[in-house]
């Protein structure tokens, strides 16, 4: 594993080819911006998953199936490149298979080791949309 240290302008394109990722409901494209032992924590929901390919796949996939569409933008990022960690605000769009089109309002942050997410510490507003 390298010790990449990704700058300012690199933190922030990763955080958004994420949510590109997650949007497209492409799970391989998801999971591969993660550290393989990596910890993803809906913070205020208090659930925890553990692992890239295991329990954070599963929460992906999971997401895919509960939702016909996602959507995630009108970010506001603040950046420690330094410390390698992204606070990323940001408005989240699902819509239901009946069509019905539920708002959140969230605050993700992530901690990176070699240029992937190793911790995502997630605040969302209304129900675990993850679970």
């Amino acid at each position: 594993m390298t010790s990449e240290t990704l700058n300012e302008a690199q933190l922030i394109a990763l955080v958004e080819k994420y949510f590109a990722a997650v949007d497209r409901k492409n799970v391989a494209d998801t999971l591969a911006c993660f550290a393989p032992n990596a910890r993803f924590s809906i913070a205020n929901h208090g659930v925890l998953y553990e692992g890239r390919d295991t329990e954070l796949k599963g929460m992906y996939e999971r997401l895919n199936e509960r939702y016909a569409q996602v959507w995630h933008g009108q970010f506001s990022h603040t950046v420690d490149v330094k410390a390698q960690r992204i606070a990323s605000r940001f408005r989240v769009e699902n819509i239901t298979h009946q069509g019905e089109k539920l708002i959140k309002n969230n605050c993700n942050f992530f901690e990176l080791n070699a240029g992937l997410f190793s911790a995502v510490f997630v605040y969302m507003s209304g129900e675990n949309s993850l679970g």
